[in-house]
């Protein structure tokens, strides 16, 4: 009997200090709620100033909460003056944004606090249906339930050869993606089967999608890259009466003005070299990679005639002359492709890398590019990554704190990011005065790699990735 009155008063007493954990939290919650109402300051006591300071040092992956305190917090957290205050203060935190293919054709973005190892789901991206190539937009036909864009470079080509019916169907099908300003950018793409001019920005501060000027051209497959907080799209193909057509033009987009300008089309110079009109005419020039170098932009290009991609080098952009060149041999021989012809690459610290899917999945290798050799030299070896032959993208590159990481899905099919500190594995090469690749790296007789998150993925399949600094 003692030890059921014993159990109930400590169960008595454990529901009462709850009870009053409760009320406290109640009391705290309407004490702040007040004091933002009566417009007494953000905090108590203090000026607007120092309480902004403060609220600029709270890690953001909090901020998301932090809005529902009030409605005066809200407006400071999701205000551009809070995240000039965090650049002024260098508490800037880098997340990876990643976009993924669900198994319903969906395409679904999220972010990855790398410290909290947090994952986040953004809001669904919207999207638009072009009723015809003209490209008007019918308004009672906008919808907000976007379909995927992520089919593989197979069917697609399948169906700029006529079969096109999973293209009809789907919307945003080879869109680009980009980084500018501290906000995502998702360009183009198909829908009905016709190349799309529409742009769509994510402001991570706002936590909200919004349509921005459209770009001169409807462009499916288009590259993208950064220069000089310009964001500029090159190549992709377009669709007209004669079927899908590779695009040789090229523009830039100005977050400032939030206009768009056009730039010299690339030359494409190696496909004006062919021995014969039959093959000029069989193989079609196409811009299969870019990269942003050195300030300059690396486009890479190959002549295709499915399923065949001849690499041809590829050509450089000079923002300064606002002309084109061709890009090093070396640079354009060795830069590493994968499905399709094309060719994914990274700059960490100034320095380029790609990863080399070689022939094997275990002999897939971290290459970096020498500039004064113009060569690439194998920097890391036995990348861990699988599922090369059933995946459309089986992995991405991303430069996150400094350090390159590789996303990919591991055998129980989740999404891995890895990340490898290269400078570790830079000091290992030496200069090699022939200019002949190196092919070998040090043993450093640890695993170099090094998993910071994973989240379940089941049949959702990689598409793109950017980082963006807040």
């Amino acid at each position: 009997m003692g030890a059921i009155l014993s159990l109930n008063s400590s169960s008595s007493g454990s529901n009462e200090r709850f009870e009053i954990c409760q009320s406290e939290a109640r009391k705290r919650q309407r004490f702040l709620m007040t004091c933002c109402e009566g417009n007494v300051g953000l905090i108590p006591g203090l000026p607007d100033e120092v309480s902004i300071q403060i609220l600029a040092r709270v890690p953001r992956i909090y901020y998301l909460k932090m809005k529902l305190v009030c409605q005066a917090w809200k407006e400071t957290i999701m205000s551009t003056q809070l995240f000039n205050v965090r650049k002024e203060l260098r508490v800037t935190e880098e997340w990876l944004y990643l976009l993924t293919k669900a198994g319903d054709d969906k395409l679904l973005w999220y972010a990855l606090d790398p410290v909290s190892k947090r994952w986040i789901r953004l809001p669904t991206m919207p999207s638009s249906v072009f009723e015809d190539d003209s490209r008007k937009v019918s308004a009672g036909l906008r919808v907000w339930n976007m379909l995927g864009s992520g089919i593989k470079i197979a069917d697609a080509v399948r169906a700029w050869l006529g079969r096109k019916d999973r293209l009809d169907r789907m919307s945003y099908c080879g869109c680009a993606i980009g980084a500018v300003d501290g906000c995502l950018y998702v360009l183009g793409g198909f829908s009905k089967a016709s190349a799309m001019r529409s742009v769509w920005r994510y402001n991570p501060i706002l936590n909200v999608w919004n349509e921005v000027s459209p770009m001169s051209t409807g462009r499916a497959y288009c590259k993208t890259g950064i220069l000089n907080n310009k964001l500029y799209v090159v190549g992709g193909v377009n669709r007209d009466r004669g079927g899908l057509t590779p695009l040789e033009s090229a523009e830039v987009f100005d977050p400032d003005t939030g206009m768009w300008s056009q730039i010299p089309n690339m030359p494409f110079s190696k496909a004006q070299v062919l021995p014969t009109a039959f093959l000029a005419d069989l193989l079609k020039p196409i811009a299969t990679g870019m990269t942003s170098y050195n300030g300059k932009l690396f486009v890479a290009q190959s002549l295709y005639c499915w399923p065949f991609f001849v690499d041809v080098g590829g050509e450089v952009y000079d923002p300064d002359t606002n002309s084109w060149v061709d890009m090093p041999t070396g640079m354009g021989e060795g830069w590493p492709a994968r499905q399709a012809g094309t060719k994914l690459s990274v700059t960490v610290d100034g320095k380029l890398y790609a990863l080399d899917p070689s022939s094997s999945l275990e002999s897939a290798r971290i290459k970096v590019y020498d500039g004064l050799f113009d060569v690439w030299k194998v920097v890391v070896q036995d990348v861990p990554i699988r599922d090369f032959a059933d995946s459309e993208s089986p992995y991405l590159l991303a430069g996150l704190l400094g350090k390159l990481h590789v996303i990919t899905k591991d055998p129980n099919r989740d999404i891995t990011v890895l990340q490898v500190d290269v400078k570790n594995h830079l000091s290992s090469l030496l200069p090699s005065p022939s200019g002949a690749p190196d092919d070998s790296s040090r043993e450093l007789g640890t695993d170099p790699w090094r998993v910071i998150a994973s989240r379940r993925a089941g049949s959702a399949e990689l598409v793109s990735c950017q980082t963006l600094d807040l």
